[in-house]
């Protein structure tokens, strides 16, 4: 199809979206689980719970499984990953089990990592870049441009990080330690508890005599720990970036340097630090886990909105109730919706502890982030790495491109715009085009883009509300920034769909509009996650399991949450049997 036969759209509200990983049919009255939502954690539990012969049913209110990990075709001839649009997170665990290659997914490696344009007007030359990859020596080079100290320390900070990305990787494979047991509970569980505590000692040794300075990193600003390691603002914003993103603070803010560990201890097939995109778009992440799933005998629906958990006198989830009536019965029911959703809509108040109610509603779900997905006919070309005649994609095309990364400064004004209720001035912009590794996203020449900008407010000032025109206003000006490192962009754009919080709240059921489920704040993780007590995936009703990004270990398309919760359910089973 030629590229400039599409009719340009400047919004795209009503378009019919093909939807991808549809399923569909009618559930039984009785399972032996009940998956509520079909995201990728809950499509990992069912996998693990029907292998292990619990008999499961997933119900997903959208037309369309996979939750924020999903493909749709927005504009006609090209699919985006709506949502999420990148992949690292995925527990090396959960790929070999679930033999996700098998059942369909294939990624495409990126290298370099990232690009960082900068805006500046030097007579005689191009504005300066920064490219980061896995060419070591090739980073300190770019890195020479702005730093010779920086391109020195780089290695090292690199190892540093490393190591702290080694201590902390095995916490995410099972449940917080059971400190509770430990203290209080009865010899024999006490003793067995006491095996729960092996990651955090194993993560201790690991970091030895300089746990001092890793805890630091895990508390401080990420700012202040950037600082000491580099001089170069390029480098130092380019690095801060993955401390904010998804967040609602900004390299200033004590404790966001978990966030960029969040974002740096991925691996894929084997390879540590990997990022990459998913043939097919995030969705095939969800539809490989799902085929797994329903190899094993899982039974998964579409179209299935549960309106309650049922619970029975003494006070136990017995199943769920449908928007239509329907009661689906069951041994265990397992949510992989928000904690503020299953908490405070789907069961019933009067049924869970008042403190634990009062815990829930204070579970922090903002979120800074308005995703755009874009359509274009030809491919960004950037005043600091201009395209080639024959307008192929160059590795720069294939990495997350960071705009407005000058320095860390301009981030901390960003947020600052966005704490007074307006949405920044100058937005951070992270831009991946998938379509220049993955050529079935898009008819020939063409690409989809997806930006993922902040910050932006769920709540406006001045009482006004994102309606079309706040929208449109507020992706202007997203383009006319990327104009400005990249001419004859806008005129490259076929059509776009913009997602501000309260879209990916109302679309994905993201409370918040938080992609983490909740802010993935120190306070929040861990022993924390959702909140102190109720950090093992259990809840106050018996039967009842959080199995989604708002338990621990937390955010991304990780599908830990989903695994560990399976298992817990399965050892609760085992109990009962």
């Amino acid at each position: 199809m030629p590229a400039m036969s599409f009719q340009r759209l400047k919004q795209i509200p009503g378009i019919v979206r093909r939807a991808y990983s549809k399923t569909s049919g009618k559930p039984k009255l009785k399972y032996d689980a009940v998956i509520i939502g079909g995201g990728h954690n809950g499509l990992v539990a069912a996998a693990y719970l029907q292998k292990s012969g619990v008999q499961c049913a997933v119900l997903e209110r959208r037309h369309v499984i996979g939750g924020a990990a999903v493909t749709e075709e927005i504009v006609p001839g090209f699919k985006f990953s709506r949502a999420s649009y990148l992949l690292s997170l995925l527990r090396p665990q959960i790929y070999k089990d679930l033999e996700l290659k098998r059942h369909g997914l294939k990624i495409y490696f990126r290298d370099p990592h990232s690009f960082t344009p900068l805006l500046e007007n030097v007579s005689g030359r191009p504005p300066r870049s920064l490219v980061l990859g896995s060419d070591m020596a090739e980073n300190q080079r770019q890195i020479a441009q702005f730093s010779e100290k920086d391109a020195e320390a780089y290695p090292k900070y690199e190892d540093f990080m490393n190591r702290l990305v080694d201590a902390i990787d095995p916490l995410l494979d099972a449940p917080p330690a059971d400190t509770a047991t430990i203290a209080q509970g009865p010899l024999t569980k006490k003793l067995k508890a006491l095996k729960t505590l092996r990651p955090l000692l194993k993560a201790g040794v690991t970091l030895g005599s300089q746990l001092p300075k890793y805890y630091q990193v895990l508390t401080a600003p990420i700012s202040k720990i950037l600082n000491e390691w580099f001089e170069s603002e390029p480098l130092k914003c380019t690095l801060a970036t993955d401390a904010v993103i998804g967040a609602m603070s900004c390299p200033s803010t004590p404790g966001s340097g978990y966030v960029l560990l969040h974002h740096v201890m991925g691996e894929l097939e084997g390879k540590k630090g990997s990022w990459g995109y998913v043939e097919g778009g995030m969705g095939m992440v969800s539809n490989a886990i799902a085929g797994s799933a329903k190899e094993a005998g899982a039974e998964i629906y579409t179209e299935k909105t549960v309106e309650q958990i049922l619970v029975d006198d003494t006070g136990r989830a017995i199943g769920v109730v449908l928007q239509d009536g329907t009661e689906i019965r069951s041994n265990v029911v397992l949510s992989n919706a928000t904690p503020h959703h299953t908490f405070l809509r789907l069961t019933p108040k009067d049924l869970l502890p008042e403190d634990f109610l009062a815990l829930i509603s204070q579970f922090d779900a903002k979120s800074p982030v308005t995703k755009i997905n874009v359509a274009v006919d030809r491919l960004p070309n950037f005043l600091s790495l201009t395209n080639t005649p024959d307008g192929k994609p160059l590795p720069h095309h294939r990495c997350s491109i960071h705009l407005n990364s000058e320095n860390m400064e301009l981030l901390d004004r960003a947020l600052a715009d966005a704490m007074k209720g307006r949405p920044s001035e100058r937005p951070m912009i992270e831009l991946c085009i998938p379509s220049a590794l993955d050529p079935t996203l898009a008819p020939p020449g063409c690409h989809v883009i997806s930006i993922f900008s902040q910050y932006t407010p769920y709540t406006l000032s001045e009482g006004r509300t994102w309606d079309e025109e706040e929208r449109n206003k507020y992706a202007d000006n997203v383009f006319e920034w990327i104009e400005k490192y990249a001419p004859g962009f806008k005129a490259s754009v076929i059509g776009r769909d913009v997602l501000t919080p309260p879209d990916l709240e109302r679309i994905f059921g993201l409370s918040g509009g938080n992609i983490f489920h909740g802010s993935m704040s120190l306070d929040q993780l861990y022993f924390a996650r959702p909140i102190p007590g109720f950090a093992n995936y259990r809840t106050p009703l018996q039967g009842l399991y959080l199995c989604g990004s708002g338990a621990h270990p937390g955010g991304g398309v990780m599908g830990a949450s989903g695994r560990n919760a399976a298992l817990t359910a399965l050892q609760d089973l085992k109990l009962r049997a």
